[in-house]
């Protein structure tokens, strides 16, 4: 188990707190909500060591394009590098204005429903 903490440079406020995905064999969960403080800061917990590098190049990328004051967790375990894009992006919908405040309202906001016994949300089963 390792945990990384990055801060980046913000211009605007956030308004809104979002959560996305969960904490499950190659997902993650993407809590983001205001912060106080006048960057974004990031902490990441992850059940796979040694990946700091990679987890970085990615925050960048994803924080190059979305400059909101933000405090963001993410709890991970063992998800690919497109995989925490595609929830950091989900997290950045979902604050924007008129957005659901989680994946649960997203998913009945545009017709989906969540399969039954999984822990997990998958977006192929819209209508």
């Amino acid at each position: 188990m390792e945990t990384l903490n990055f801060e980046y440079e913000a211009k605007g406020p956030l308004k809104r707190r979002a959560h996305v995905g969960v904490v499950g064999s190659g997902d993650l969960e993407v809590l983001i909500e205001p912060s106080d403080k006048p960057t974004a800061q990031v902490r990441v917990r992850t059940s796979v060591d040694g990946y700091a590098p990679v987890w970085k190049a990615v925050l960048d990328r994803f924080f190059s394009r979305f400059e909101r004051v933000a405090k963001v967790e993410i709890n991970d375990f063992g998800a690919t590098p497109g995989t925490v894009t595609l929830r950091l992006e989900q997290a950045a919908e979902l604050v924007r204005q008129n957005a659901p405040n989680t994946a649960r309202d997203f998913d009945t906001a545009h017709g989906c429903r969540a399969q039954p016994g999984l822990n997990r949300r998958y977006f192929d089963n819209c209508r």
